[in-house]
């Protein structure tokens, strides 16, 4: 089964902000720079978003296949499919230790990954324990998105809690099931070779309505901002927070696609808010299935100015 958690942030969103730089006030010298800094910062972090819950995904796809990590005595049938992934089972005398090799093309074809991720868990957990917390330590994991061959590298830590304990397998008769990821600093390497300090805190509930639904809302807060899921330093050195001012939904009956939900981004050039779910006029909608859905994007700058577009996803 395979779940595509593309945003489509990236590119449609870098094109809606570069076609209202050309209502913007023409005497405003720094208007193209700053246009440019807030398209390239929202795609960054569509990307690094994107990466982090594509892995997550391949990593529940791998561990739920593994009885020696999952604690079951046999192997079922996965929620996900984990494409051009291998995995060694190396553990310790003290820790249950999964080395996963990335080398291809995920299993949406949106994205090709190479690199390392080593998972380690003590050995008197299972991940299907309520509380069980997995370590992933990310080596030169370089995920290049195909549409336009641009490409980051994650470096660091992050680490997996499996809040409520049990099995994505298990998700229907179980009813709810709670993972969170979080990461003190996970190095990321942008494609013109800077180098960023990005922080991670986020919660995903899985349950079953007509089918798989995933919530995903940011847990951490900062200056009386709550709901951040992603914060730190852009590649212009300007710090930035990314919050889910209403949760990111995506649901199994929708073919996966992401129904509602709503990011606001801040940082030292304004304020973007970016909203999912809706019709070509930015009204709420039910699942088109396989029509178009619509997201509005409304940039305030910090002159107090408001800029909006619409656009498909």
């Amino acid at each position: 089964m395979k779940i595509n958690l593309r945003f489509a942030l990236a590119t449609a969103l870098a094109f809606s902000l570069f076609l209202t730089s050309c209502k913007k006030d023409k005497d405003n010298n720094n208007n193209n720079s700053t246009d440019t800094s807030i398209a390239t910062h929202s795609d960054d972090q569509s990307r690094v978003s994107n990466s982090v819950d594509d892995m997550a995904n391949d990593v529940n796809a791998v561990v739920d296949a593994v009885p020696q990590f999952n604690g079951r005595t046999y192997s079922t049938a996965n929620l996900y499919n984990a494409c051009n992934v291998s995995s060694v089972l190396d553990s310790t005398p003290t820790l249950r230790r999964l080395t996963l090799t990335f080398n291809g093309n995920n299993c949406q074809n949106t994205r090709s990954r190479t690199g390392t991720v080593v998972l380690t868990m003590p050995l008197n957990q299972r991940w299907g324990d309520a509380g069980a917390v997995m370590t992933a330590q990310t080596s030169d994991l370089r995920i290049t998105r195909l549409s336009d061959n641009k490409s980051i590298t994650i470096n660091g830590t992050q680490t997996y809690t499996n809040v409520s304990g049990g099995h994505l397998a298990q998700l229907s008769g179980l009813g709810t099931i709670i993972h969170d990821i979080n990461s003190s600093g996970i190095t990321v390497t942008f494609d013109n070779g800077s180098q960023r300090i990005w922080q991670v805190a986020k919660r995903r509930t899985f349950t079953y309505d007509n089918g798989i639904v995933i919530s995903t809302v940011g847990t951490h807060t900062e200056g009386g901002i709550s709901n951040i899921s992603e914060w730190g330093t852009n590649r212009f050195g300007s710090a930035f927070t990314s919050a889910t001012s209403n949760p990111m939904i995506i649901r199994q009956d929708c073919n996966f696609r992401i129904t509602e939900g709503e990011i606001t981004h801040r940082g030292g050039l304004g304020t973007l808010v970016a909203t999912f779910g809706l019709d070509a006029n930015g009204t709420p909608t039910s699942c088109p299935v396989s029509g178009t859905y619509y997201f509005k994007a409304v940039w305030t700058g910090n002159n107090g100015n408001t800029y909006t577009a619409i656009y498909p996803y």
